[in-house]
């Protein structure tokens, strides 16, 4: 695709002149170094817009992008700077619904929309995911992450997210929780600052040999005391790192009672 860059730029500026308001741009075969063309940052009827297999533009030179009626944007296996994102989604209004996948660097993702329902992130390898402000979100799916560089744990953070109902997967061992500015720990004292109310549907997924992953379960649970469903699927791990006997189950269930009551739970569990 490379070698085509100039019909590309004129193709995409005929779609602007036309309207168009669903758009899928695939850069096939690979090499994905090929860098998106700024183009496509003008078209500003969009609605929908999926691109793959590409490498983002400067953000710097997008300045004077907008999606006006953007509601739905996917981002495969793209070549991304931090702010990238962002800055697509602070110029998209209306946008509703954002799907992540297949990204290989780990960057950092600041979210910060009035739009924002619905975002899915996927096979990716990210620093830190920051929800700052997010008045409209329901649903934030977090699945299959890859280690970013130096094999450290993901950062999932949690901020104004008043009307979120479903929030998974959290991986204990993977993932770093935090909500409004505190990190949660295992057997850390909960308060009304950490609790994320409006949750309804929490999904984990727990490396049940592995006795620091399991610690985190009962510290994960306080922080969502209004959860109807829980769906806990049961990651392999390589080795047992600790004994888990009826001993240490009740303590892990009077962690859970000492604190506030919760609401009735219905368990879903797989693997």
């Amino acid at each position: 695709m490379g070698a085509y860059q100039a019909q590309l730029k004129r193709w995409l500026r005929l779609l602007a002149a036309r309207g168009v308001q669903e758009l899928v741009l695939v850069n096939r075969p690979w090499p994905r170094e090929v860098r998106l063309p700024k183009t496509l940052f003008t078209i500003s009827t969009l609605t929908r817009l999926y691109i793959g297999v590409w490498k983002f533009p400067d953000a710097a030179g997008l300045q004077d992008a907008s999606f006006p009626h953007l509601r739905e944007l996917g981002i495969f296996s793209v070549s991304v700077e931090d702010g990238d994102i962002d800055a697509v989604v602070t110029r998209s209004p209306a946008l509703e619904i954002l799907n992540i996948q297949g990204s290989m660097k780990g960057v950092r993702l600041r979210l910060v929309s009035n739009s924002l329902r619905c975002v899915q992130i996927r096979s990716f390898a990210m620093e830190s995911i920051d929800v700052v402000n997010a008045p409209r979100l329901e649903c934030l799916l977090v699945s299959e992450c890859l280690d970013p560089a130096g094999g450290s744990c993901t950062r999932i953070k949690i901020g104004h997210v008043p009307k979120l109902k479903l929030l998974g997967y959290l991986e204990p061992g993977k993932f770093v929780l935090e909500i409004q500015d505190t990190v949660i720990m295992a057997g850390i004292k909960t308060n009304a600052s950490m609790m994320v109310t409006s949750v309804k549907t929490l999904s984990l997924r727990v490396r049940f040999g592995v006795y620091d992953d399991v610690k985190m379960v009962p510290a994960f649970l306080k922080c969502f005391p209004n959860v109807e469903a829980l769906h806990i699927t049961s990651e392999k791990c390589d080795q047992l790192t600790g004994k888990f006997d009826l001993e240490f189950w009740e303590e892990r269930g009077a962690d859970l009672s000492n604190d506030d009551p919760v609401a009735p739970v219905k368990f879903i569990t797989r693997g």
